[in-house]
């Protein structure tokens, strides 16, 4: 792709290619009926035809192809679009999971350049060997098959094709430029939210252009399957590595995209796709550290059915509270208790009380009759239907959600075609159960309780300062406090009745589990009757509450 520069003529001049493209999708209309593009150079000419009326099925796939036809920064765009069915909808999403990254190879003496200008050596002084002929080639990187000088190792070597930054920043600008002058010609804008996208994709771009993050990602990865025979990472070289340089082990296997239609007498199907499903329901539910896009061309089968994830450029994160959420959030869906269902969505800020009505409780129901207790070859179902459902009600799913929903689709469609008898639910409600045993034992709790005393040490530190202020300004005449008052001493009597209830409630029970004083039917006398009194309390405070309401 040229490289567009920032001079305001060639700006121009890319905007205009882009208006081809887009009139050539019957998108044309979004910049000429935009009065704002009404004296640019290339629409003086232009005959307007009339924009014709096209079936919105048509729509995702005139995207697609005004995105591939548009260039790599571009298809990037339309690659993490694909991820996030809740901005842009599942049919949207759906197509542009088949955009492909092909892109010309860059020619060897400008890979070489980058290579001895990011670890500054000359190529012959780290590497014994390396094919100028690329192994794959995409519109970020080409990788190249090498041998490094020092131990004869077999090496992958991932490099940045030259200008890469310079092209996204130009085509970012334009982008932004774009959105903001025809956002409002595009129909559900609320919907698509395009700043919103941009936001997210410069974020992600600017990180899979950076392969220091990548080397990150592979070293916790490789940490956290260290226990694991059946799992392998590529091991890096990080002293022949760099921002723009990846040197790593060199794979050697097949792509699980070739396992599932070819029969290799050596390589397991039903095997692989178990330690597929278990290793990613893992990565999710234990380790809180998932591969983002774990398609079968980012997995490789080796020896003895050894499956090694690759490209570890894009990752999910999650924290340990997200996770006890998510896992009781499935039991929860296993259950098909809607109202509870709705609740844990509403718990974890997914859903506002606002949003629960019947209307959603009834669409929800109908998933969970549909797809309860689905074998692998069903879970996508439920998770596209489940997207859709929110998508209706205008509810915006939290990123990580939407990457967990869709790495799971693909983890399902993967082991659907190694072995479609697989049922994936049996691991799941495994380990969400192993979560919630593990959010009660005596390590986490002994965390939780370490955590609260933190909190109540800085309270604590704090608090005499703060205190010191309101006596501050008591004196000087500067408190105010606004008090609404609404029969306040009673309240004040209800409140101090509770809290002797509570106490009374409290005691009684450290009375009832202690050895001491005189018992009845090995019960603590004491503790009886604390307890008859602390009911006696709470009925008056009932009957109270209930006179007070008439």
């Amino acid at each position: 792709m040229k490289i567009i520069s920032n001079t305001k003529n060639d700006s121009i001049k890319r905007v205009e290619e882009i208006y081809k493209v887009l009139k050539k999708n019957d998108f044309g209309y979004l910049i000429e009926e935009n009065t704002f593009f009404k004296n640019f150079p290339f629409l003086k000419d232009t005959k307007r035809g009339k924009y014709k009326e096209l079936p919105d099925e048509s729509i995702p796939k005139r995207i697609k192809d005004v995105l591939e036809e548009l260039g790599p920064t571009y298809i990037k765009l339309g690659q993490m679009l694909s991820t996030r069915p809740d901005l842009i909808g599942v049919e949207i999403a759906k197509e542009l999971e088949s955009l492909r990254d092909n892109t010309p190879t860059t020619p060897f003496n400008e890979i070489k350049e980058v290579i001895e200008k990011e670890l500054g050596k000359p190529i012959n002084e780290i590497y014994k060997e390396i094919d100028e002929k690329p192994l794959g080639s995409a519109s970020i990187g080409q990788v190249h098959k090498g041998i490094l000088l020092e131990n004869n190792k077999e090496v992958a070597i991932k490099v940045q094709k030259p200008h890469v930054r310079e092209t996204i920043e130009s085509d970012l600008k334009i982008m932004k430029f774009l959105s903001d002058k025809i956002g409002k010609y595009i129909n559900q804008t609320k919907v698509y939210n395009i700043p919103s996208i941009l936001t997210e994709f410069e974020r992600s771009i600017f990180k899979e252009i950076d392969y220091h993050e990548e080397l990150i990602n592979m070293k916790n990865l490789a940490h956290n399957f260290r226990a694991v025979h059946y799992i392998h990472i590529p091991a890096a070289y990080s002293e022949y590595c760099s921002e723009k340089i990846i040197t790593m082990e060199l794979i050697k296997g097949k792509e699980v995209s070739e396992v599932m239609v070819h029969d290799y007498p050596e390589y397991n199907k039903k095997l692989i796709a178990k330690r597929g499903v278990k290793s990613y329901f893992k990565q999710i539910m234990i380790d809180g550290f998932f591969h983002a896009d774990p398609h079968p061309g980012n997995m490789m089968i080796m020896e003895n059915n050894v499956l090694c994830y690759i490209d570890e450029g894009m990752m999910g994160i999650l924290d340990d509270d997200f996770r006890e959420e998510l896992a009781e959030l499935i039991l929860l869906l296993l259950s098909r208790n809607v109202d509870n269902i709705i609740n844990q969505l509403i718990y974890m800020d997914i859903l506002t009380p606002a949003q629960n009505t019947p209307e959603l409780k009834a669409d929800v129901n109908d998933i969970m009759n549909k797809y309860y207790g689905a074998d692998l070859k069903d879970m996508h179902g439920g998770v596209q239907q489940l997207l859709k459902v929110m998508i209706k009600h205008n509810i915006q799913l939290p990123r990580e959600f939407v990457m967990i929903g869709r790495g799971m689709a693909l983890i399902e469609d993967t082991g659907m075609k190694l072995d479609p008898e697989f049922n994936a639910m049996t691991e799941l409600k495994k380990l969400s159960r192993k979560i919630m045993f593990q959010k009660y034992s005596p390590n986490r709790l002994a965390k939780v309780s370490s955590n609260y005393m933190l909190q109540i040490e800085h309270l604590a530190k704090d608090l005499p300062t703060t205190l010191n202020n309101m006596l501050s300004k008591l004196e000087e005449g500067n408190l105010s406090v606004k008090l609404k008052h609404e029969s306040i001493s009673e309240i004040m009597n209800q409140l101090s009745i509770s809290l002797i209830l509570s106490a009374l409630i409290i005691g009684s029970s450290l009375a009832i589990i202690s050895d001491k004083g005189p018992k009845l039917f090995d019960v603590s006398i004491l503790g009886l009757i604390g307890f008859v009194f602390s009911a006696a309390l709470g009925i008056y405070l009932v009957i109270q509450f209930m006179l007070k309401e008439k």
